[in-house]
């Protein structure tokens, strides 16, 4: 059914699609693991009783505060952690299993995090705790899109997969929920409920992991087609023996049995041909993600507002938080009614308008003026609207889907992993490009925003192919035979990977195979129909 959208299979489609539907929401909501340890930070740096125990230095009027270097230091070491952790997400995913990597990233890497930060008083061990549950949280947020995509039916894939970035808006969400109701506690719960709180998540999300299934495409992957039958037999209730069971899993070995006899799957085979092509793709689609500002508002947000002389700066936090959740349902919906493509395309332009907006009226209006703020805070949360239904969801999506088994926990793992690492350089440059005894930007540093913005457009026309409707094996057959991105809504799959003797055809490209088989069926036919006319005159 392309172009349309339902919760409803469509009804070429045996089986049922719920239970596959229900786990992929219910793995998305690590999430908010993702979002809540991000938002949290925010607040945190902002409340007095935090920054009397943490702070070392004082202000002009004697006031603790941190310097620019601590600030940085302090936010972007969960980005550091995170890095790493989804660099370790390609062995995790791939020794581990999808399912119990999960839950081991959760329940020991991401807690232990969570407890040194319960525990600190002072700096060191609560920059301990930050990276740890970086650690955990990058991990987490390779290996989820990764089962997501694995164990999802493709017409609804995308909105799955999707639901990811909807947990970790719910996440900051929560946390300035949080922050703004603790902040003005004189006492270690200002800032000890909100970390704490992260046990409650992680809780969640460990217990559901027991009940669940490991991905097939993973047991097919580690040769173990009996246990991969009867988990696909979970996740569309048919018994293990039924065609639709058998020719899904079929489709899924050859393909890979097809990309082994190309080659293994190393980290180099990672950067060459058409993989190569998607893993530039995909870490460029994360990198730039990053470099839209989306975390300068949700990292530094609290503090900007603040310092630029916005009233109840935590108020606008929560607003900002509210219209991130609310934007990101749409989101949901447009991804498999606009296509990838599409909707990252309007989001691009939407982001650009906005953030270019944001920085002429505050750098010509300035900060103080009343309806130079209303307008700056509107443009702030239309851009976060535009975000929040485009570049926030379908960035996980694209990279979910886009890479080919034997690859996918590698591919993954980096461009997550390209991610956090822009992800970090923001966190950890945007005090120095803001604070007054450095480049002391201000509103200017949204013309940065912009013009990233501006290149998303060009990056998202050329490079990103509309993988909508597609199985993930006929994606590997789109960057197959499709040599140019923006012809890729034209492709339609016509190849058959239980049809392909993976040895007599490892030196044909696809586009070859695809014709071969095209070749047989119109033969087959004509023969069909020679037969049925000659059986006609007798």
């Amino acid at each position: 059914m392309p172009g349309k959208f339902a919760l409803t299979k469509p009804d070429d489609v045996p089986g049922k699609s719920w239970p596959a539907i229900a786990i992929g929401l219910f793995v998305a909501f690590g999430g908010v693991l993702f979002g809540y340890d991000t938002g949290t930070i925010s607040g945190i740096l902002a409340m007095p009783y935090w920054l009397q125990n943490f702070a070392t230095e004082t202000n002009g009027a004697g006031k603790p505060e941190l310097s620019a270097s601590q600030d940085s230091l302090i936010v972007s070491i969960l980005s550091a952690g995170t890095f790493f952790g989804a660099l370790a997400a390609a062995p995790f995913g791939d020794l581990l299993g999808r399912r119990i990597g999960l839950m081991v990233s959760t329940g020991v890497v991401f807690n232990l995090g969570v407890i040194l930060q319960t525990a600190s008083t002072s700096q060191p061990l609560f920059i301990a705790g930050r990276f740890f549950a970086g650690l955990g949280v990058g991990l987490v947020s390779a290996l989820i899109p990764m089962y997501q995509s694995e164990t999802s039916p493709k017409w609804i894939r995308g909105t799955i997969v999707g639901a990811y970035q909807l947990a970790i808006t719910i996440g900051l969400f929560l946390a300035a929920i949080v922050n703004n109701s603790t902040q003005g506690r004189n006492d270690s719960g200002s800032y000890r409920i909100p970390v704490a709180v992260q046990f409650l998540w992680s809780l969640i999300l460990v217990t559901g992991l027991i009940f669940l299934p490991e991905t097939p495409r993973y047991l097919i992957k580690m040769d173990k087609y009996d246990q991969a039958a009867i988990s696909l037999g979970k996740l569309r209730r048919l018994p293990v023996d039924h065609p639709a069971v058998l020719e899904e899993l079929n489709e899924v070995q050859a393909n890979h049995l097809y990309e082994m006899s190309l080659g293994k799957s190393t980290y180099v085979d990672c950067f060459k041909g058409t993989v190569g092509k998607r893993l530039l793709t995909g870490c460029l689609l994360q990198s730039l993600q990053q470099l839209t500002g989306v975390n300068f508002i949700f990292y530094y947000g609290t503090q900007y507002f603040k310092n630029a002389g916005f009233q109840n700066p935590f108020i606008i936090q929560v607003i900002t938080n509210s219209v991130n959740v609310a934007s990101t349902f749409p989101g949901l919906y447009l991804v498999e009614k606009m296509g990838r493509r599409g909707l990252l395309l309007m989001g691009a332009i939407g982001m650009c308008v906005c953030q270019f907006i944001v920085a002429i009226t505050g750098t010509v209006a300035g900060t103080t003026e009343i309806a130079a703020q209303k307008a700056a805070i509107a443009f702030v949360c239309i851009y976060i609207f535009f975000f929040a239904s485009s570049w926030g969801p379908v960035a996980w999506v694209v990279t979910g889907e886009m890479f080919p088994l034997k690859a996918r926990a590698k591919c993954l793992s980096m461009t997550t992993a390209s991610n956090w690492l822009l992800n970090w350089a923001i966190a950890y440059s945007t005090p120095y490009m803001v604070d007054e005894d450095h480049a002391n930007l201000q509103s200017k540093v949204f013309f940065v925003w912009g013009s990233f913005c501006f290149v998303c457009i060009a990056f998202v026309f050329f490079m990103i192919y509309e993988t909508k409707g597609l199985s993930l094996e006929q994606v590997d057959e789109l960057y197959g035979i499709v040599g140019k991105a923006w012809k890729s809504k034209e492709f339609r799959p016509a190849l058959h990977f239980a049809d392909v003797d993976a040895e007599g055809a490892r030196h044909m490209s696809l586009a070859d195979i695809a014709a071969n088989q095209e070749r047989k069926r119109s033969v087959q036919h004509d023969e069909a129909a020679s037969v049925g006319l000659g059986s006609e005159k007798v």
